[in-house]
């Protein structure tokens, strides 16, 4: 009677302690997961902390970036739109005048190349002196044509030597290693 007794207060005490362990193994894995989830949050300060060092000198420069960059687009918008022209006041735009220009070199040449033919027995004077004025339209024509290419041109090597520039001052001040983390990683 004894050793029954003993045997079922034994199997209760096995049972409550089985219950216990399992609560506790519960507690434990509580307990690992949430230094786990410290741990990544610590390391995920660290990192921000060090590109928050690495960084923070760099806003004032992306401040004169940008006001450079404004600056560099005025002038490229400028050279883009203005040739150089000396003793000639031209109202309005630019790109209007051109144009305009253009269509008007287009008929001189188209008028002088239907007069040209007709006026050979008028006088060589005047032959000689529309075959200049010809000449002189396609000349400006051209001109016109090389001077634009050559502000696009410009326009580029400028754009070019501003971002040269730029990464040079970025490479100064913060060093090639630290500049190479930016653009290969």
């Amino acid at each position: 009677k004894n050793l029954a007794e003993l045997e079922k207060k034994a199997e209760e005490n096995l049972i409550m302690l089985c219950k216990e362990k399992e609560r506790q193994q519960e507690e434990l894995h509580k307990l690992k997961r949430e230094i786990l989830l410290k741990e990544r949050e610590q390391k995920l300060r660290e990192v921000l902390d060090k590109q928050m060092e690495v960084l923070s000198p760099l806003v004032p420069v992306l401040e004169r970036f940008k006001d450079q960059y404004k600056s560099f687009a005025v002038s490229l918008d400028a050279t883009r739109h203005e040739l150089p022209i000396r003793n000639i006041r031209i109202e309005g735009d630019m790109l209007t005048y051109l144009d305009e220009l253009q269509k008007q070199l287009t008929i001189t040449q188209e008028l002088l190349t239907e007069i040209v033919p007709d006026c050979s027995e008028d006088s060589p004077e005047t032959v000689s002196g529309l075959k200049n004025l010809k000449e002189v339209s396609q000349k400006l024509d051209k001109k016109l044509q090389r001077s634009f290419t050559q502000v696009q041109d410009l326009s580029f090597e400028v754009s070019k030597e501003v971002s040269l520039h730029n990464q040079n001052v970025c490479e100064e001040n913060h060093g090639l290693d630290v500049v190479k983390r930016w653009y290969f990683k």
